[in-house]
């Protein structure tokens, strides 16, 4: 019988998901059940099922990587669970350490590296989306430790927790949701870098765009859509590029003065809309 269920959603990214599996191909055994949770992608999956015979694919039709999230745990039999997103690279010992802690009873959330699928011949040439991104982006060690929760691209535990926290939900920032309701039951969530995948930066604009118009109206839902203090988030996202301003000159994750200000102005573009699209869900009172 399995020890760990490997879970992993997947939505016509077929060109990740070989990456991701590849990076698991090596680490699998008997003691590790892998399922590929599909939300009805086109083409199907089948000569990825084929290149990879260990790696289980089940349907569920229901949109959302949430939906797909409990699909996968659903298919599975394993007593560890640890989920990891199908865009993500495992690291070389990711399996043996998520298999270590999913003895433990309680949540553990790792570390999420970023690297540049689309980048230019010099750093120069990378987008400012990309260069926002490498200073901005999964900060997981802090999201546990100062916000209450790990992203669910990196993220192990055991079955009974889940039961007791019960499925993700969908509408709203689910890797939240699950890992408070999770606390809520009584279970500890932990930070552990020795678990370590690493995630692609948005590789333009429109991709940053469309993370956050997905992210936002989750944001609003999970403040029960309090008009007036989500009128005052949204002054304080407007005047966050202040105060980051600092951070993006002094960072190590930029090289030189054309990525902070390519940075910078992806920055202040960014904030400035979330404000604009936050003063309008406090205005209507719709996510």
């Amino acid at each position: 019988m399995p020890e760990l269920a490997v879970i992993i959603p997947h939505l016509n990214d077929h060109a990740r998901l070989r990456r991701c599996l590849q990076s698991l191909a090596g680490q699998v055994s008997a003691r590790v059940e892998v399922v590929v949770a599909d939300n009805g992608s086109a083409p199907d999956l089948g000569a990825l099922a084929r290149e990879f015979p260990w790696a289980r694919v089940v349907a569920q039709p229901k949109p959302g990587a949430g939906a797909a999230r409990n699909a996968g745990v659903r298919a599975s039999s394993a007593p560890g669970i640890a989920f990891l997103d199908c865009d993500c690279v495992a690291g070389p010992d990711w399996v043996a350490t998520a298999l270590d802690l999913s003895r433990h009873v309680g949540v553990f959330g790792g570390k999420v590296g970023l690297f540049d699928e689309a980048a230019g011949p010099r750093p120069a040439r990378r987008s400012g989306a990309q260069l926002f991104e490498r200073v901005f982006a999964f900060h997981n060690e802090a999201y546990v430790r100062a916000k209450g929760f790990g992203v669910t691209a990196n993220l192990v535990t055991r079955r009974t927790v889940f039961e007791a926290a019960g499925p993700f939900r969908t509408g709203l920032s689910e890797d939240v949701d699950w890992c408070k309701r999770a606390q809520r039951a009584g279970f500890d969530l932990h930070y552990t870098a020795a678990l370590q995948v690493r995630h692609p930066t948005r590789s333009d604009w429109a991709a940053l765009r469309r993370k956050w118009l997905r992210l936002v109206p989750e944001q609003f839902v999970e403040q029960d859509r309090r008009r007036g203090r989500w009128a005052w988030r949204a002054a304080l996202t407007a005047l966050s590029p202040l105060k980051d301003t600092l951070l993006v000159i002094r960072t190590n994750r930029l090289a030189g003065p054309v990525e902070r200000g390519k940075c910078l102005a992806t920055l202040y573009r960014l904030r400035l809309m979330r404000a604009c699209w936050m003063g309008r869900q406090a205005w209507t009172g719709r996510a």
